[in-house]
């Protein structure tokens, strides 16, 4: 008989039939009872089991994450918190486990302990809440920009280009790490000899790869995983993560922060429409973990309630400068309690600035554009009549509260001369981005983009407060387990 998902049994209408339901046992008490999850809700079945007609032998092995096949009757249940039961009459164990080894005992666990068994950690209810919410909102990506006619592209993963200009970047090769590579002359490496013929990287950035087909196609967008090798050991950082990355063909800065907008509020709709009961049960954990924190530190809104305010407000729009003039004028900057004193225009924005500006002086999501050149990419672009010195670029960053910084974009520089001259400020080799630079020579037009770490979305979306949490297997330094 084919088995049926737990959620389909505990949304059904019909009663009294035989079903059968395949999953892992969470609990078993009374020799009677067992709670059955299979995955496909946070929500376990009751199965009761007629102990006194079924072995002992049986009944020792219904243990803490046993694989089991149960076939019974569908009933109404006659205890609280569930409408149906499942009346077993036939029980097979499909894989036992050892209930004195198996790591995920029903108890509440670290969140570090659960970090060391990333392997098994899905099986808790509140990463298989993450990881079901992790699912949707990528499927919610790729559904909005199919409706919007956008085409997916996948740009490389191994590389030539460093997109960002950043440097961190993690090395690939096939040459001898023992000291025995082929050397030039200088007794530099010689990287002819290297299976691409030249030195090759991890991706950090799919962008630069993506303008060229946003130049034919009209509007892309990529999906993927990136890299940074940072030595970076923060909550919010990972050396592995995945990236959205659209670029529109003829779209300004004003279109751009239209479309990350707009973007984001379907995303997060379609999540919180989908996954009402995963958000639920993550809210409540997240209100149980903040009782242990002193009240000026607990969140002023539950995790649907921030959902909610970031789809009920319209995002402020707000120059870089004047976001400058009203950290200057903040109290925190004045008493000093900021970390980083906001002193003078051409700081570059930390994540205390970044939510002060979110959630205590405009108290909704804000995007900041028209940045200092100096502390943005060279491919963004340079403003027209800006005063020496403070020359600005059409860049745009999204803040959300408790976040910070979750969207960066830009309008592109389209202009060859002004591109070229960018780089050579920067140092950039012309010649290793000689295809990149060909897209300004030949039918260059007005476009841009952005690019969203899609962990810090789950983040926010889930309300955890580590990104190492809402990836399946986190890459962070000194740490590629599993």
């Amino acid at each position: 008989m084919k088995h049926s998902k737990v959620i389909d049994l505990l949304n059904s209408t019909k009663t009294l039939h035989e079903v059968t339901a395949k999953g892992w046992v969470r609990t078993f008490r009374n020799n009677q009872f067992i709670a059955l999850n299979d995955g496909s809700t946070i929500h376990n079945i009751q199965c009761v089991v007629d102990f006194e007609n079924t072995p002992d032998e049986t009944l020792k092995r219904i243990t803490t994450g046993a694989a089991i096949c149960v076939t019974g009757t569908l009933a109404e249940s006659r205890g609280a918190g569930q409408k149906v039961e499942i009346q077993v009459t036939k029980l097979e164990i499909l894989g036992d486990s050892d209930a004195e080894k198996f790591p995920m005992q029903p108890k509440k666990h670290s969140l570090e302990f659960l970090r060391e068994n990333a392997h098994l950690r899905v099986r808790t209810n509140a990463f298989g809440a993450i990881m079901r919410v992790r699912s949707t909102l990528a499927f919610a990506v790729h559904q909005y920009f199919q409706e919007k006619g956008f085409f997916y592209v996948n740009t490389p993963i191994i590389t030539g280009s460093d997109a960002e200009g950043a440097g961190e970047m993690f090395q690939v090769t096939s040459l001898p790490i023992d000291g025995s590579a082929p050397r030039n002359e200088d007794g530099s490496i010689n990287y002819k000899e290297d299976f691409f013929g030249k030195q090759t990287n991890l991706t950090v950035s799919g962008q630069l790869e993506g303008e060229t087909f946003a130049m034919a196609l009209g509007q892309i967008y990529t999906f993927g995983p990136t890299f940074r090798a940072e030595n970076s050991n923060t909550s919010r950082h990972l050396a592995e993560f995945w990236m959205i990355e659209p670029e529109v063909a003829f779209n300004d800065l004003a279109d751009n922060m239209d479309l990350a907008e707009d973007f984001i509020k379907y995303v997060i709709k379609y999540t919180v429409e989908k996954c009402g009961d995963d958000l639920k049960f993550l809210e409540n954990r997240l209100l149980e973990e903040e009782k242990s924190k002193p009240q000026a530190d607990r969140s002023e809104m539950t995790l649907l309630e921030k959902l909610s305010f970031v789809l009920d407000n319209n995002f402020k729009r707000v120059s870089y400068t004047e976001a400058i003039d009203i950290l200057k004028d903040s109290t925190p900057n004045k008493k000093k309690k900021f970390q980083y004193i906001i002193n003078e225009w051409g700081a570059d924005l930390q994540s205390e600035h970044e939510r002060f500006l979110v959630e205590k002086h405009f108290k909704c999501p804000v995007i900041l554009f028209d940045y200092p050149a100096k502390i943005k990419a060279f491919y963004m672009r340079l403003n027209d009549n800006t005063e020496p010195g403070k020359e600005t670029v059409r860049a745009m960053d999204i803040l959300f509260p408790g976040i910070g910084e979750i969207v960066g974009g830009s309008q592109r520089e389209e202009r060859y001369d002004v591109l070229v001259e960018k780089m050579k400020a920067l140092e950039i080799d012309e010649e290793e981005l000689w295809w990149y630079l060909d897209t300004r020579r030949f039918g260059s037009a007005v476009h841009s983009g952005f690019g969203l770490g899609f962990e810090r979305l789950v983040l926010f979306v889930t309300g955890m407060g580590n990104i190492r949490d809402v990836i399946p297997f986190p890459r962070t330094p000194q740490n590629a387990e599993f």
